[in-house]
């Protein structure tokens, strides 16, 4: 088990009772652990800015009529497949479908790559959600 450290904050009063608040919202028993849960992802977004090894989904919706796309697609992942994990495909209605793809990589890496993909003719809409590997940094 870690060590943990107690250390203190100064806040508005205004502040803390939002943050109280919020947190009671999203179901935090105490403040440490919600103080805890903002530090945690302060750190990954860290990761991801120095352009450390990260995970992530990449999530669109596209018109699956779109000439060649699925091919694009297709092709895009297994030129990059080091960095591709898997990918879920699901028909929402006749035009369109949605695809998850799982990624694992440098996180400048991963996405270059998503944007190229959601930059493709057809793509309705996607976003790339990135998180840290669990392995602290690199």
């Amino acid at each position: 088990m870690k060590t943990l450290i107690r250390t203190g904050i100064s806040l508005e009063k205004d502040l803390l009772r939002r943050f109280d608040h919020a947190a009671r919202k999203k179901g935090y028993t105490n403040r440490s652990e919600a103080i805890r849960d903002l530090v945690r992802d302060f750190a990954v977004r860290e990761d991801i800015r120095e352009d450390r090894p990260v995970v992530g989904t990449l999530t669109m919706v596209y018109n699956h009529h779109q000439r060649d796309l699925a091919g694009r697609l297709i092709d895009t992942q297994h030129r990059t497949h080091p960095m591709m994990l898997a990918t879920t495909h699901v028909h929402l209605d006749h035009d369109n479908c949605l695809e998850v793809v799982l990624m694992k990589g440098r996180s400048r890496a991963i996405q270059e790559l998503a944007d190229r993909i959601l930059s493709l003719r057809g793509v309705k809409h996607g976003r790339l959600v990135l998180t840290t590997t669990g392995q602290g940094p690199k």
